[in-house]
């Protein structure tokens, strides 16, 4: 079992930035074979989708939708992944999740709100 806990969310003004943390506990043995980690986030009415993602040795991938604006990064010896937030838009305002894999099951985070609103 991995708990995921998110932190960073809030409302913010478009063009602004914003940090989102995801702290990841468990054993000592499943903590340490948790693979790639990443950020989804669900808007009201639509599906849940990638956001970005990072393997545990550091290689990302981003949406094309927030390449440029976002950058996810990993803390592996505080079981950390974090997710950059600039230059934030409108469309931007959704639930985020955080997820990591270990060994081949999808763990999933309770979710943190980001509202861009002015």
């Amino acid at each position: 079992q991995v708990q995921l806990v998110e932190s960073g969310g809030g409302l913010v003004q478009p063009g602004g930035s914003l940090r989102l943390s995801c702290a990841a506990s468990g054993s000592i043995f499943t903590i340490s074979t948790m693979g790639s980690m990443g950020w989804y986030r669900q808007a009201p009415g639509k599906e849940r989708e990638l956001v970005a993602a990072i393997t545990r040795g550091g290689s990302t991938n981003h949406a094309d939708s927030v390449k440029g604006r976002f950058t996810i990064s990993r803390d592996n010896a505080k079981n950390t992944v974090y997710l950059q937030m600039n230059s934030l838009k409108p469309e931007d305002t959704a639930v985020y999740y955080c997820a990591a894999d270990v060994r081949n099951t999808i763990y999933w985070g309770q979710g943190t709100q980001v509202t861009v609103s002015s």
